[in-house]
């Protein structure tokens, strides 16, 4: 499997997970947060709205990729992040493993 180049660009925000955690990255920002115990890895982003996610994520348990939502608004908050400033500028989502 080729590697993905794992720098944002832009409006772009890379989504990525290791070690048991999911890894969102924009605009300087690496926000970590505790990730489902069997995911192996996220496949691809089905939708991107506003800080909503939805994402086709491979698991250990499961041969084929299972739809995943995320929902980052909660999170941000979380951390002090104003959501709405932080996510404005995001136009598009991909996946990118090192």
């Amino acid at each position: 499997m080729k590697a993905n180049n794992t720098k944002s660009t832009g409006h772009e925000a890379i989504l990525s997970s290791a070690d048991g955690f999911t890894a969102f990255s924009f605009g300087g920002y690496h926000i970590r947060f505790r990730a489902p115990y069997s995911l192996e890895r996220y496949v691809d982003v089905v939708t991107w709205d506003d800080g909503y996610l939805v994402v086709l994520a491979k698991y250990s348990h499961n041969a084929e990729p299972e739809e995943e939502y995320i929902d980052l608004k909660p999170i941000l908050e979380g951390l002090y992040i104003d959501p709405v400033a932080f996510l404005k500028p995001i136009k598009n989502v991909r996946i990118a493993y090192a």
